[in-house]
């Protein structure tokens, strides 16, 4: 049986190799973990898995060999788990749609506040409680088109509040590209300079040196000639970016190889008063916004990446953040980044034809001052035109 799963991971692409395979063996044979898939899961990853760039990938590969493990949960959480697994799907008419009321942000969270005091026992579907499959505003997998998403995974993916650790995962950079027209359409943006040490043959000045010395070899040497364009990409991370995974990789390896000077950093849906560079680690180390928005000097090309697909609330209010209660709205952070960098554009995987029925892609665009373009081929060749101007 491992042997097959020990297949699956190396067809994941994961360098596992049989030292490491017979090293889990040995501890299964030596009982260091109980007779628990979810400790099994922990074992061979801790056993197999050198780089925690491959995490991803393992938890994929091993989620599709034992049949899809979920996500271990906490079995201490104060609101018990089976209350939060989707159990029922419950298909509402567009009438019924229409007579959900939205409560305002405010309003939602004081009211989620009473109902953790009232409620005393499991509940699925209906208007009220916290439970799963419903139309009520609190808990998961239901209809109302304004919440607060309590376990599990949302159904309309419009929840004003998350509340449960999610793990979001690195783009890998070094993904190979399936075309090579995205590197072309990036190749735009350049601006060439010769900087650094003199490694490059000069053969034009050799030439004339030489012959100004009476035809002895006089070697002319010149710095390398670099794509000078210094680049900030700011990449959406999590949730409804989960659909637009392989595109934004292949954008992500492109940049890495085309731009020299790039630096990049992850957000979640809106930008707030930090960012991140490791997904697994982003509680622990986060980079304050003010920093970035010093570091960098005024003529670095600034590219968001992210489908702006989220909450009215979380680019408007503050507090607004499914994620923590941020002290300042993101329409406000938006306008110090496009402020600080005069030149900048936002690239948006979601196709345009849909944009307008998005409220918080208007919203977004229009901060922008509509220079949001889709992450195809021509969306990309005018945000490169527009950030050459």
């Amino acid at each position: 049986m491992l042997i097959d799963f020990f297949f699956t991971l190396k067809d994941a692409k994961i360098p596992v190799t049989i030292k490491e395979f017979l090293t889990l063996l040995e501890a299964m044979q030596k009982n260091v973990i109980d007779a628990s898939l979810d400790d099994f899961y922990y074992l061979s990853r801790l056993t197999l898995v050198k780089d925690e760039a491959h995490f991803d990938k393992f938890d994929r590969a091993f989620g599709m060999y034992f049949k899809g493990v979920n996500d271990v949960f906490e079995t201490n959480s104060a609101i018990p788990l089976d209350w939060l697994l989707q159990r029922m799907k419950r298909e509402l008419s567009d009438e019924q749609r229409a007579e959900l009321e939205k409560f305002g942000y405010d309003k939602l969270m004081d009211r989620l506040q009473e109902l953790l005091k009232e409620q005393k026992e499991r509940h699925e579907g209906g208007s009220k409680w916290i439970g799963t499959g419903g139309t009520s505003p609190f808990g998961n997998g239901g209809t109302n088109p304004e919440g607060v998403r309590i376990g599990g995974k949302g159904g309309n993916r419009t929840a004003v509040k998350v509340w449960e650790a999610r793990a979001y995962k690195d783009y890998d950079g070094d993904k190979e590209i399936g075309t090579r027209n995205i590197k072309v359409a990036l190749r735009r943006l350049r601006k060439f300079a010769r900087q650094g040490a003199e490694e490059e043959l000069a053969l034009d000045a050799t030439i004339r040196a030489t012959a100004n010395n009476a035809g002895y070899l006089d070697i002319k040497m010149r710095p390398e000639r670099k794509n000078n364009i210094k680049v900030l990409m700011l990449f959406d991370v999590g949730g409804t970016m989960d659909d637009h995974i392989e595109r934004t990789e292949e954008l992500f390896s492109a940049s890495k190889t085309e731009f020299k000077n790039m630096e990049f950093f992850y957000f979640h849906n809106c930008v707030y008063d930090y960012m991140w560079k490791n997904n697994r680690r982003r509680h622990s180390e986060r980079f304050p916004t003010w920093d970035i928005l010093r570091k960098y000097p005024a003529d670095t090309k600034l590219i968001f990446v992210g489908d702006a697909t989220m909450s009215p609330y979380e680019v408007l209010q503050p507090g607004g953040s499914v994620e923590y209660n941020n002290a300042e709205a993101g329409s406000a952070w938006l306008a110090r980044f496009t402020s600080a960098f005069p030149k900048f554009a936002w690239l948006n995987p979601e196709p345009e034809g849909i944009w307008q029925y998005r409220q918080s892609i208007g919203i977004i665009r229009q901060l922008m001052n509509n220079r949001m373009f889709p992450l195809t081929m021509d969306g990309l060749e005018r945000a490169m035109r527009t950030l050459s101007k």
